[in-house]
Protein backbone atom coordinates (compact mmCIF):
# COMPACT_ATOMS: atom_id res chain seq x y z
CA UNK A 1 0.00 0.00 0.00
CA UNK A 2 1.60 3.41 -1.02
CA UNK A 3 1.45 6.94 0.53
CA UNK A 4 -0.16 8.72 -2.64
CA UNK A 5 -3.88 10.42 -2.18
CA UNK A 6 -5.12 8.16 -4.68
CA UNK A 7 -4.04 5.21 -3.27
CA UNK A 8 -6.63 1.86 -2.79
CA UNK A 9 -7.40 1.48 0.40
CA UNK A 10 -8.08 -1.27 2.61
CA UNK A 11 -12.12 -2.12 3.36
CA UNK A 12 -13.11 -4.07 6.01
CA UNK A 13 -15.66 -6.46 5.95
CA UNK A 14 -18.13 -6.80 8.46
CA UNK A 15 -16.24 -4.72 10.44
CA UNK A 16 -18.48 -3.95 13.65
CA UNK A 17 -18.44 -0.49 14.95
CA UNK A 18 -17.32 -1.89 18.33
CA UNK A 19 -13.75 -1.92 15.88
CA UNK A 20 -13.36 2.35 16.12
CA UNK A 21 -15.26 2.73 19.54
CA UNK A 22 -13.48 3.97 22.47
CA UNK A 23 -13.96 1.70 25.43
CA UNK A 24 -15.92 4.03 27.11
CA UNK A 25 -18.12 4.76 24.22
CA UNK A 26 -18.29 1.07 23.66
CA UNK A 27 -19.11 0.04 26.66
CA UNK A 28 -22.06 2.69 27.42
CA UNK A 29 -23.52 1.38 23.43
CA UNK A 30 -22.86 -2.36 23.82
CA UNK A 31 -25.86 -1.89 27.26
CA UNK A 32 -27.89 0.11 25.39
CA UNK A 33 -28.07 -2.04 22.02
CA UNK A 34 -29.84 -4.75 24.60
CA UNK A 35 -32.77 -2.76 25.18
CA UNK A 36 -34.13 -4.54 21.99
CA UNK A 37 -37.25 -1.99 21.26
CA UNK A 38 -36.42 1.01 23.40
CA UNK A 39 -34.80 3.19 20.56
CA UNK A 40 -37.42 2.16 17.89
CA UNK A 41 -39.65 4.17 20.16
CA UNK A 42 -37.20 7.20 19.77
CA UNK A 43 -36.94 6.83 16.36
CA UNK A 44 -40.43 6.62 15.66
CA UNK A 45 -40.77 10.11 17.63
CA UNK A 46 -38.28 11.61 16.04
CA UNK A 47 -38.70 10.38 12.68
CA UNK A 48 -42.20 11.68 12.79
CA UNK A 49 -41.22 14.92 14.39
CA UNK A 50 -37.95 16.59 14.78
CA UNK A 51 -35.66 14.25 12.66
CA UNK A 52 -37.86 15.29 9.04
CA UNK A 53 -38.33 19.48 10.65
CA UNK A 54 -34.42 19.06 10.55
CA UNK A 55 -34.08 17.55 7.07
CA UNK A 56 -36.72 19.45 5.47
CA UNK A 57 -34.61 22.70 7.05
CA UNK A 58 -31.65 21.56 5.56
CA UNK A 59 -33.62 20.33 2.08
CA UNK A 60 -34.42 24.04 1.97
CA UNK A 61 -31.23 26.13 3.12
CA UNK A 62 -28.20 23.95 1.58
CA UNK A 63 -27.23 21.25 -1.17
CA UNK A 64 -27.58 18.03 -0.90
CA UNK A 65 -24.07 15.86 -2.07
CA UNK A 66 -25.11 13.59 -4.88
CA UNK A 67 -23.04 12.83 -8.17
CA UNK A 68 -24.32 16.22 -9.63
CA UNK A 69 -23.71 18.48 -6.91
CA UNK A 70 -20.16 18.58 -4.74
CA UNK A 71 -19.37 15.12 -6.80
CA UNK A 72 -16.41 14.87 -4.98
CA UNK A 73 -17.65 14.48 -1.24
CA UNK A 74 -20.31 12.04 -3.36
CA UNK A 75 -17.14 9.93 -4.09
CA UNK A 76 -15.27 10.31 -0.58
CA UNK A 77 -18.78 9.33 1.24
CA UNK A 78 -19.19 5.99 -1.46
CA UNK A 79 -15.42 5.38 -0.63
CA UNK A 80 -15.61 5.58 2.84
CA UNK A 81 -18.71 3.45 3.30
CA UNK A 82 -17.15 0.48 0.90
CA UNK A 83 -14.06 0.94 4.00
CA UNK A 84 -16.25 0.68 6.74
CA UNK A 85 -18.98 -1.41 4.95
CA UNK A 86 -22.32 0.48 5.68
CA UNK A 87 -24.96 -1.13 4.07
CA UNK A 88 -27.56 2.45 4.06
CA UNK A 89 -26.03 6.22 2.28
CA UNK A 90 -26.57 8.61 4.50
CA UNK A 91 -27.66 11.75 2.70
CA UNK A 92 -24.80 14.18 2.89
CA UNK A 93 -25.73 18.45 3.01
CA UNK A 94 -23.08 21.01 2.44
CA UNK A 95 -24.47 24.34 4.83
CA UNK A 96 -22.87 27.82 3.72
CA UNK A 97 -21.42 29.38 6.85
CA UNK A 98 -18.04 30.21 7.54
CA UNK A 99 -17.88 28.06 10.42
CA UNK A 100 -15.67 25.26 10.80
CA UNK A 101 -18.08 21.85 11.61
CA UNK A 102 -19.56 19.07 10.72
CA UNK A 103 -22.25 16.82 12.24
CA UNK A 104 -24.43 14.18 11.90
CA UNK A 105 -28.19 14.49 12.78
CA UNK A 106 -31.11 11.84 13.18
CA UNK A 107 -32.14 8.57 14.52
CA UNK A 108 -34.34 6.91 11.63
CA UNK A 109 -32.32 8.11 9.19
CA UNK A 110 -29.36 10.15 10.31
CA UNK A 111 -27.68 12.54 7.78
CA UNK A 112 -24.43 14.27 7.81
CA UNK A 113 -23.90 18.53 7.53
CA UNK A 114 -20.69 20.20 6.79
CA UNK A 115 -20.09 23.70 6.80
CA UNK A 116 -18.18 25.34 3.94
CA UNK A 117 -16.21 26.93 6.09
CA UNK A 118 -14.99 23.12 6.79
CA UNK A 119 -14.41 23.14 3.24
CA UNK A 120 -12.73 25.72 2.55
CA UNK A 121 -10.13 24.84 5.36
CA UNK A 122 -9.70 21.05 4.67
CA UNK A 123 -8.07 19.40 1.50
CA UNK A 124 -9.46 16.74 -0.17
CA UNK A 125 -7.92 14.10 2.01
CA UNK A 126 -8.58 15.95 5.25
CA UNK A 127 -12.09 15.73 4.10
CA UNK A 128 -12.46 12.20 3.67
CA UNK A 129 -10.99 11.61 7.19
CA UNK A 130 -14.37 14.45 8.18
CA UNK A 131 -16.75 12.22 6.50
CA UNK A 132 -15.25 8.85 7.80
CA UNK A 133 -15.63 10.39 11.51
CA UNK A 134 -19.20 11.46 11.14
CA UNK A 135 -20.04 8.04 9.13
CA UNK A 136 -18.56 6.29 12.38
CA UNK A 137 -21.09 8.58 14.42
CA UNK A 138 -23.74 7.26 11.85
CA UNK A 139 -23.06 3.35 12.05
CA UNK A 140 -22.22 3.54 15.73
CA UNK A 141 -25.92 4.87 16.61
CA UNK A 142 -24.37 7.85 18.47
CA UNK A 143 -27.33 10.17 17.10
CA UNK A 144 -29.89 7.32 18.59
CA UNK A 145 -28.27 6.54 22.04
CA UNK A 146 -27.49 10.30 22.72
CA UNK A 147 -31.13 11.35 21.96
CA UNK A 148 -32.41 8.34 23.82
CA UNK A 149 -30.13 9.59 27.37
CA UNK A 150 -30.88 13.05 26.75
CA UNK A 151 -34.51 12.52 26.70
CA UNK A 152 -34.25 10.37 29.82
CA UNK A 153 -32.80 13.46 31.24
CA UNK A 154 -35.30 15.57 30.46
CA UNK A 155 -37.59 13.52 32.00
CA UNK A 156 -36.13 12.77 34.73
CA UNK A 157 -37.81 15.33 36.76
CA UNK A 158 -41.42 13.69 36.13
CA UNK A 159 -40.51 10.17 36.41
CA UNK A 160 -38.90 8.41 39.50
CA UNK A 161 -36.23 6.87 37.26
CA UNK A 162 -33.36 9.11 38.34
CA UNK A 163 -32.29 11.24 41.27
CA UNK A 164 -34.09 15.25 40.37
CA UNK A 165 -31.31 16.90 42.77
CA UNK A 166 -29.62 19.86 41.48
CA UNK A 167 -26.17 17.58 42.27
CA UNK A 168 -27.36 14.61 41.20
CA UNK A 169 -28.97 15.88 37.91
CA UNK A 170 -25.15 17.79 37.03
CA UNK A 171 -23.48 14.08 37.52
CA UNK A 172 -26.00 12.54 35.07
CA UNK A 173 -24.62 15.54 32.79
CA UNK A 174 -21.61 15.53 33.52
CA UNK A 175 -21.37 11.88 33.14
CA UNK A 176 -23.92 11.79 29.35
CA UNK A 177 -21.21 14.65 28.08
CA UNK A 178 -18.14 12.53 29.04
CA UNK A 179 -19.55 10.10 26.83
CA UNK A 180 -20.23 12.32 24.66
CA UNK A 181 -16.48 13.07 24.29
CA UNK A 182 -15.42 9.47 24.34
CA UNK A 183 -17.52 9.07 21.49
CA UNK A 184 -15.89 11.70 19.46
CA UNK A 185 -12.55 9.94 20.00
CA UNK A 186 -14.44 7.09 18.47
CA UNK A 187 -15.18 9.01 15.48
CA UNK A 188 -11.57 10.25 14.74
CA UNK A 189 -10.61 6.08 15.01
CA UNK A 190 -13.19 5.72 11.84
CA UNK A 191 -11.96 8.66 10.11
CA UNK A 192 -8.73 7.59 10.18
CA UNK A 193 -9.78 3.79 9.26
CA UNK A 194 -11.64 5.51 6.61
CA UNK A 195 -8.92 7.73 5.19
CA UNK A 196 -5.83 5.43 6.25
CA UNK A 197 -3.24 8.38 6.42
CA UNK A 198 -2.04 9.40 10.39
CA UNK A 199 -0.45 12.42 9.14
CA UNK A 200 -3.48 13.74 7.33
CA UNK A 201 -5.93 12.88 10.78
CA UNK A 202 -3.17 14.68 12.86
CA UNK A 203 -3.57 17.55 10.45
CA UNK A 204 -6.95 17.71 10.66
CA UNK A 205 -6.97 18.77 14.55
CA UNK A 206 -4.51 20.91 14.00
CA UNK A 207 -6.51 22.96 11.12
CA UNK A 208 -9.11 22.98 13.98
CA UNK A 209 -7.12 24.29 16.42
CA UNK A 210 -4.72 26.91 14.41
CA UNK A 211 -7.20 27.52 10.88
CA UNK A 212 -5.47 26.42 7.49
CA UNK A 213 -1.91 28.01 8.26
CA UNK A 214 -0.32 24.26 8.80
CA UNK A 215 3.14 25.44 7.33
CA UNK A 216 3.33 27.76 10.67
CA UNK A 217 2.38 24.35 12.84
CA UNK A 218 4.33 21.81 13.50
CA UNK A 219 3.11 18.15 14.27
CA UNK A 220 5.62 17.31 16.74
CA UNK A 221 5.29 20.57 18.85
CA UNK A 222 1.50 20.82 18.68
CA UNK A 223 1.62 17.25 20.21
CA UNK A 224 3.86 18.29 22.96
CA UNK A 225 1.32 20.62 23.99
CA UNK A 226 -0.72 17.81 25.35
CA UNK A 227 2.05 16.75 27.30
CA UNK A 228 2.49 20.10 29.08
CA UNK A 229 -1.10 20.77 29.46
CA UNK A 230 -1.36 17.21 31.29
CA UNK A 231 1.37 18.12 33.21
CA UNK A 232 1.65 22.27 33.88
CA UNK A 233 0.72 23.82 36.72
CA UNK A 234 -0.53 23.25 40.47
CA UNK A 235 -3.95 21.81 42.02
CA UNK A 236 -5.68 24.96 41.10
CA UNK A 237 -4.94 24.26 37.38
CA UNK A 238 -6.20 20.59 38.05
CA UNK A 239 -9.25 21.81 38.90
CA UNK A 240 -9.50 24.60 36.28
CA UNK A 241 -8.68 21.95 33.37
CA UNK A 242 -12.26 19.52 34.78
CA UNK A 243 -14.44 23.03 34.93
CA UNK A 244 -13.01 23.81 31.55
CA UNK A 245 -14.27 20.57 29.79
CA UNK A 246 -17.15 19.60 31.86
CA UNK A 247 -20.02 20.73 30.19
CA UNK A 248 -17.99 20.33 26.43
CA UNK A 249 -19.11 18.22 23.72
CA UNK A 250 -16.09 17.67 22.06
CA UNK A 251 -12.13 17.40 23.65
CA UNK A 252 -10.14 20.01 22.81
CA UNK A 253 -7.85 19.49 19.36
CA UNK A 254 -4.90 19.08 21.24
CA UNK A 255 -5.94 16.36 23.47
CA UNK A 256 -7.84 14.57 20.30
CA UNK A 257 -4.51 14.35 18.52
CA UNK A 258 -2.80 12.76 21.09
CA UNK A 259 -5.55 10.18 21.83
CA UNK A 260 -5.41 9.28 18.14
CA UNK A 261 -1.78 9.72 18.44
CA UNK A 262 -1.98 7.36 21.61
CA UNK A 263 -4.72 4.49 19.70
CA UNK A 264 -2.10 4.16 16.71
CA UNK A 265 0.95 3.24 19.06
CA UNK A 266 -1.02 0.83 21.11
CA UNK A 267 -1.35 -1.55 17.45
CA UNK A 268 -4.80 -1.28 17.72
CA UNK A 269 -5.04 0.39 13.94
CA UNK A 270 -2.29 -1.77 12.63
CA UNK A 271 -4.36 -5.16 14.17
CA UNK A 272 -7.39 -3.88 11.84
CA UNK A 273 -5.24 -2.88 9.04
CA UNK A 274 -4.47 -7.05 9.05
CA UNK A 275 -7.75 -7.36 9.52
CA UNK A 276 -7.79 -8.25 12.87
CA UNK A 277 -10.96 -6.67 14.16
CA UNK A 278 -15.00 -8.01 15.63
CA UNK A 279 -17.42 -8.42 12.85
CA UNK A 280 -20.43 -7.29 12.88
CA UNK A 281 -22.53 -10.77 13.15
CA UNK A 282 -20.93 -11.12 16.59
CA UNK A 283 -22.33 -7.89 17.88
CA UNK A 284 -25.20 -9.76 19.96
CA UNK A 285 -22.51 -12.13 21.45
CA UNK A 286 -20.78 -8.95 23.08
CA UNK A 287 -20.55 -9.23 26.62
CA UNK A 288 -21.51 -6.04 28.86
CA UNK A 289 -19.20 -6.62 31.87
CA UNK A 290 -16.23 -7.11 29.67
CA UNK A 291 -16.57 -4.24 27.74
CA UNK A 292 -17.11 -3.13 31.43
CA UNK A 293 -13.86 -3.86 32.32
CA UNK A 294 -12.11 -2.68 29.72
CA UNK A 295 -13.81 0.85 29.68
CA UNK A 296 -12.62 0.62 33.62
CA UNK A 297 -9.26 -0.29 32.24
CA UNK A 298 -8.86 2.83 30.23
CA UNK A 299 -9.59 5.21 32.77
CA UNK A 300 -7.51 3.34 34.93
CA UNK A 301 -4.37 3.26 32.67
CA UNK A 302 -4.89 6.95 31.88
CA UNK A 303 -5.27 7.64 35.96
CA UNK A 304 -2.17 5.83 36.48
CA UNK A 305 -0.15 7.68 33.58
CA UNK A 306 -1.16 11.20 34.06
CA UNK A 307 1.55 14.01 35.39
CA UNK A 308 -1.93 15.98 35.96
CA UNK A 309 -0.98 17.71 39.52
CA UNK A 310 -3.87 17.32 40.62
CA UNK A 311 -4.28 13.59 39.64
CA UNK A 312 -0.72 13.04 40.89
CA UNK A 313 -2.12 14.15 44.48
CA UNK A 314 -5.18 11.95 44.48
CA UNK A 315 -2.57 8.95 43.25
CA UNK A 316 -0.36 10.07 46.26
CA UNK A 317 -3.44 10.08 49.12
CA UNK A 318 -3.66 5.97 48.64
CA UNK A 319 -3.64 3.06 47.32
CA UNK A 320 -7.43 3.10 48.12
CA UNK A 321 -8.24 5.30 45.23
CA UNK A 322 -8.25 2.42 42.68
CA UNK A 323 -11.61 1.47 42.86
CA UNK A 324 -12.95 4.86 42.98
CA UNK A 325 -11.00 5.10 39.62
CA UNK A 326 -12.73 1.68 38.38
CA UNK A 327 -15.73 3.11 39.47
CA UNK A 328 -15.40 6.60 37.60
CA UNK A 329 -14.76 4.37 34.77
CA UNK A 330 -17.53 2.56 34.94
CA UNK A 331 -19.71 6.00 35.42
CA UNK A 332 -21.42 6.28 32.23
CA UNK A 333 -21.96 2.31 31.84
CA UNK A 334 -23.89 2.71 35.48
CA UNK A 335 -26.02 5.07 33.68
CA UNK A 336 -26.98 3.25 30.83
CA UNK A 337 -27.15 -0.54 33.05
CA UNK A 338 -29.51 1.64 34.91
CA UNK A 339 -31.72 2.60 32.46
CA UNK A 340 -31.71 -1.09 30.99
CA UNK A 341 -32.66 -2.11 34.46
CA UNK A 342 -35.81 0.27 34.59
CA UNK A 343 -36.96 -0.47 31.15
CA UNK A 344 -36.98 -4.14 31.59
CA UNK A 345 -38.49 -3.53 34.31
CA UNK A 346 -41.01 -0.85 33.25
CA UNK A 347 -41.37 -3.62 30.06
CA UNK A 348 -42.58 -6.54 31.89
CA UNK A 349 -44.83 -4.68 33.90
CA UNK A 350 -46.50 -3.33 30.88
CA UNK A 351 -46.51 -6.40 29.42
CA UNK A 352 -48.44 -7.89 32.58
CA UNK A 353 -50.46 -5.40 32.31
CA UNK A 354 -51.56 -5.53 28.72
CA UNK A 355 -52.05 -9.45 29.57
CA UNK A 356 -54.42 -8.98 32.11
CA UNK A 357 -56.53 -6.23 30.65
CA UNK A 358 -57.14 -9.00 28.13
CA UNK A 359 -58.13 -11.52 30.18
CA UNK A 360 -60.49 -9.05 31.78
CA UNK A 361 -61.65 -7.66 27.97
CA UNK A 362 -62.54 -11.72 27.30
CA UNK A 363 -64.16 -12.36 30.59
CA UNK A 364 -66.54 -9.19 29.85
CA UNK A 365 -67.04 -10.22 26.20
CA UNK A 366 -67.81 -14.04 27.15
CA UNK A 367 -70.10 -12.64 30.08
CA UNK A 368 -72.34 -10.86 26.87
CA UNK A 369 -72.01 -13.00 25.16
CA UNK A 370 -73.66 -15.80 27.95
Amino acid sequence: MTTTPDRVRTAFPDISSRAWEHPADRAALVTLRTLKGFDTVFRTISGLLQERQHRLMYLATSVRVDERQFSDLHDLRSDCMRILGADETPELFVLQTPVVNAFTIGMDRPFIVVTTGLLDVMNYEEQRFVIGHELGHALSGHAVYRTILMHLMRLAGTIGWMPIGGWALRAIIAALMEWQRKSELSGDRAGLLCGQDVHTALRVQLKLAGGSRVSEIDTDAFLAQAAEYDASGDLRDGVLKLLNIELLAHPFSVLRAAELKKWVDSGAYAAILRGEYPRRHEDDDAKISEEFRKAAKTYKQNFDASNDPLIRMLREIGSGLGTTVDAVGNGVGDVAADIKERFTHWRRNSDGKKDSEGTRDSDDKSDGDN
